[in-house]
């Protein structure tokens, strides 16, 4: 062996073993190659602190002031549907009950995020164990299981909540909020739990399950240790994708009168309250319909990025 080689292997042995990386690094690293997609993370993120941080935050026992100068439900009677001017920091005006519409953007931001955020986590909840179990245990299961969700599938999703919302009637605006969540997750499961089927029926028979079998471990235990955590590429795919889907839903609700009631807000209320008045105050539509499109293009190209990164073989 010559002189360069014996010292080029002691130069390896002096750094140490040779690390790999996991297939998550890996996606990360192709994710942080996609400009679209982590300048969208980046506006997400900046939009997440504005909406959580820009208006008080009230809890009941305590209260976070906000750091925006105007409060969601300030009314100023002298300033009634002004349009935007930088006096008295009304920059994006004010609606037509004399209320800052910078701070009901950032409070109906809030609203639409949750909704979105919650609801895909009842749908992810329900639809990952389901698609899941049926895919792990087949036969009768499976068809009585997903015969089920083609029954769910029929239901037109506006019956349903219409539906939900006569047969439980309340006038308490949180209240409506938490039926939207059941309405939006009861319905939104259902393409989750196909997807996770398919990848379980794939993944039953591979060796890692089988030495779970061979180790005397349960189904369930198999089902929620090692399925499961192997499915979580789609569902994080899914999970992005399916939050501008929902917030669309909610919208589109509010637009009707069927979803946030006031004194709460979202951006389709506030977009359904600006076409309303589109002739004469036209900066009440435009201002939320701008921010609902940019917050559904960066959570699609959020999604697009983490579809590439987690399954570069479908580019």
């Amino acid at each position: 062996m010559s002189e360069a080689s014996v010292t080029s292997a002691q130069a390896a042995l002096a750094t140490g073993p040779i690390k790999g990386r996991s297939l998550w690094d890996d996606a990360r690293r192709r994710l942080l190659r996609n400009p679209a997609a982590v300048f969208s993370l980046g506006l997400l993120a900046l939009l997440a602190f504005l909406a959580t941080f820009g208006t008080d935050l009230d809890f009941g026992v305590f209260r976070i002031p906000g750091f925006w100068v105007h409060d969601v439900d300030m009314i100023f009677r002298d300033r009634v549907a002004i349009a935007p001017t930088w006096d008295n920091y009304h920059w994006l005006g004010t609606d037509t009950e004399g209320r800052d519409m910078m701070a009901r953007l950032l409070f109906g931001l809030r609203i639409s995020l949750l909704v979105g955020v919650v609801a895909t986590a009842v749908a992810l909840t329900i639809g990952v164990l389901w698609g899941a179990i049926a895919g792990f245990f087949g036969g009768w299961l499976d068809q009585a299981m997903m015969r089920l969700v083609d029954l769910f599938y029929s239901i037109p999703f506006i019956f349903f909540v219409i539906l939900l919302m006569t047969a439980i009637p309340t006038n308490d605006p949180f209240e409506k909020i938490i039926l939207i969540f059941i309405a939006i997750g009861a319905v939104e499961w259902l393409t989750m739990s196909r997807i996770v089927r398919g990848q379980t029926i794939a993944l039953r028979q591979r060796e890692f399950v089988e030495a779970a079998r061979a180790a005397g471990a349960s189904p369930l235990q198999i089902v929620t240790r090692h399925i499961v955590p192997n499915t979580l590429g789609p569902v994080v795919i899914f999970a992005t994708l399916n939050i501008p889907v929902v917030i669309l839903l909610e919208s589109f609700l509010s637009f009707i009168g069927l979803g946030v009631q006031e004194p709460l807000t979202s951006l389709g209320q506030l977009i359904s309250r600006g076409a309303q008045n589109m002739e004469a105050y036209p900066w009440l539509l435009w201002w939320p319909a701008g921010l609902m499109l940019l917050t559904l293009m960066a959570l699609n190209f959020l999604g697009d990025g983490l579809r590439d990164a987690l399954d570069p073989k479908d580019r």
